[in-house]
């Protein structure tokens, strides 16, 4: 393989204290992120393209309670589950994305399937599902998306009638959104981010991650990048294709413009959060301003990295 392949992941930035994990917590999350990297990058290794990698990975993220997406993510104000996600690909930049769906297992698959089987990019709601229905998504229960943790934080949070990010500090943090990035040997970038929103969210809430150039975004040009945070000043930023414009008009590096963005312009609206991006050349840059980002990357140069703090 002459092309370099590469492959970052993450499942949620935001308030991540090791003292407030226990050994075992953290196990499963670095197991949980391993398994997610592994199927991402073993898809790149064996041929198929950086979108059905990003497409593989965020399915295993969103298959674990550990994590805001598909199977944990978090209850909303009247109890039930809305869950987004958006899919990108760099070479036509053709996207994706499905926001307030419930009974998916895996969203993302419904993102890409708006991508390739619509003339459209965004459906929402009612329409979203019976356009799943069409193509014969099938239902899973409630039960499947219950987690007692989560059950626990909606529970505070209507005592409190607070809308709670999925890593604001409650007595114990689950993170959330998910995402991925990565470059194919084809020389292609793709991106693709799910979520549960926030807790106790109200009003059919929609955050950054099924916006495409706010949490999600591939232009092979330049990079693609995948957010987690506050999906509030994610959009109001326009944070993903920002990183994008800063390499194509002025020359920026990954690096620098991931660095830009997070650390300068999100901080100056005071947002929280973090992102990850691969460029056209298989550099990857994991950027967060918070305690904490659960991560990992992958590639062909034998680099290799999970963390947490």
């Amino acid at each position: 393989m002459n092309n370099p392949i590469s492959i970052a992941i993450h499942g949620g930035a935001g308030t991540i204290l090791r003292s407030s994990m226990s050994p075992e917590k953290e196990a499963a999350y670095n197991a949980a992120l391993s398994l997610a990297l592994d199927a991402g990058y073993s898809a790149l290794e064996k041929g198929l393209s950086a979108l059905d990698a990003v497409e593989i990975a965020v399915c295993s993220l969103e298959d674990s309670p550990l994590f805001n997406a598909g199977r944990g993510a978090v209850f909303t104000h009247e109890g039930t589950h809305e869950m987004d996600a958006s899919i990108m690909e760099g070479a036509n930049r053709m996207g994706g994305a499905v926001t307030t769906i419930h009974g998916i297992k895996n969203p993302v698959k419904l993102a890409r399937l708006v991508m390739e089987q619509t003339e459209h990019v965004f459906l929402a709601g009612e329409g979203a599902m019976q356009f799943a229905k069409e193509q014969g998504i099938a239902l899973e229960p409630d039960a499947y998306f219950h987690d007692e943790l989560r059950y626990q934080q909606w529970q505070e949070s209507l005592k409190s009638d607070v809308v709670q990010l999925d890593h604001s500090p409650l007595k114990e943090n689950k993170f959330g959104t998910v995402g991925a990035v990565a470059l194919d040997q084809f020389g292609n970038l793709a991106a693709a981010t799910s979520t549960g929103g926030m807790t106790n969210k109200k009003f059919g809430r929609v955050g950054d991650s099924p916006m495409l150039g706010a949490g999600n975004y591939a232009n092979n040009k330049t990079c693609a990048v995948s957010c987690t945070g506050s999906g509030e000043f994610f959009i109001r930023a326009v944070v993903a294709y920002d990183v994008s414009c800063l390499m194509e008009y002025k020359g920026y590096t990954l690096a620098q413009a991931c660095r830009e963005v997070v650390q300068n312009r999100l901080m100056e609206i005071n947002g929280d959060g973090g992102l990850i991006a691969v460029d056209a050349q298989g550099n990857v840059c994991l950027e967060f301003n918070t305690d904490g980002m659960y991560r990992g990357m992958k590639k062909s140069t034998g680099e290799s990295e999970i963390a947490i703090y």
